[in-house]
C-alpha cells in the first residue's frame, strides 16, 4: 500500500455547530439518517459511554489489513473537534487504539474517535471520557505498532467502514445508535430535513401523551 498524507479540506464551521445542536435530541444519528435517502449509516460499533453523542468532520486513516502500522502520529494533523476514523477493516487480531491515544486525543482536542477494528484499554478510555466506537476488543497492540513503524498509512483519503464510503471531512453523528455520515455537499438539505424530522417527532410525542391512537396517527403522519 503506497503511503499517502492529504490536507483535511474541512466543511464550514458554521454547519457543523448547527449539526451539533441536534445533540441535544434523542437519537441524533438516526434523525439525520432519516432525513435523507443518501445519508450514510453505519451499524454494529460499540461504544466506551452509551451517552456520548458527538458532531465533527471525518479524518480518515486507511490502514492495510496485511501490514496494521502505529497510526499515533496521525494526530498531530487533526485539528479540535476531528472525529479521527481509522479503517483497519474490523480485523479483531490486534489493537489499534488504546488509553495513551485516548490521551493525547484528548489533548489535542479531538472530537472522538471511530475504530473499525479493536481497541483495549476500555476501561481507562471510560475514565477519561473520551467518545470511542470500535468494533471489538483484544489487549494485545500490532506487533508492528510496538516496533516503531508508522507507514505505509494513508491519511485523509476515501475509506470504507460498514459497506459504507466515508470521504475525508465528511460530517459524522455518531451515538449509540451507529453513525450517519453526511456528504458537506447535501449537509443544509440535510440539516433542513433534521429539523423537520425533529418538530414532526416532537409533535407525535404530544399527541401519544394526550391519548392519540396508532391509527389516528398513521392518518395524520403517513408513518411513525
Amino acid at each position: 500500500m503506497e503511503t499517502v498524507y492529504n490536507d483535511l479540506v474541512r466543511p464550514p464551521q458554521e454547519i457543523v455547530d448547527a449539526f451539533r445542536a441536534v445533540l441535544d435530541e434523542y437519537s441524533p444519528s438516526c434523525l439525520v439518517t432519516d432525513a435523507r435517502r443518501r445519508v450514510g449509516a453505519i451499524g454494529g460499533f460499540q461504544t466506551v459511554r452509551h451517552e456520548h453523542k458527538v458532531v465533527g468532520p471525518a479524518l480518515t486513516v486507511n490502514l492495510s489489513i496485511d501490514d496494521l502500522v502505529d497510526c499515533m502520529p496521525v494526530l498531530a494533523r487533526a485539528q479540535p473537534g476531528d472525529i479521527v476514523v481509522v479503517a483497519c477493516h474490523g480485523t479483531p487480531l490486534t489493537a489499534m487504539w488504546g488509553g495513551l491515544m485516548s490521551t493525547l486525543s484528548l489533548k489535542a482536542g479531538i472530537g472522538a474517535g471511530i475504530v473499525d477494528g479493536a481497541v483495549r484499554d476500555v476501561d481507562e478510555i471510560r475514565d477519561l471520557d473520551f467518545p470511542l466506537w470500535y468494533r471489538s476488543t483484544v489487549p494485545r497492540p500490532s506487533p508492528t505498532a510496538v516496533h516503531d513503524r508508522t507507514e505505509p498509512v494513508q491519511v485523509n483519503v476515501p475509506v470504507v467502514v460498514g459497506g459504507q464510503v466515508i470521504n475525508p471531512g465528511d460530517i459524522l453523528v455518531a451515538d449509540e445508535n451507529g453513525i450517519a455520515v453526511v456528504p458537506p455537499a447535501l449537509a443544509e438539505d440535510v440539516l433542513e430535513g433534521t429539523r423537520l424530522n425533529i418538530g414532526k417527532e416532537r409533535t407525535i410525542r404530544e399527541k401519544i401523551t394526550s391519548g392519540a391512537t396508532v391509527l389516528e396517527l398513521l392518518e395524520e403522519f403517513g408513518h411513525l
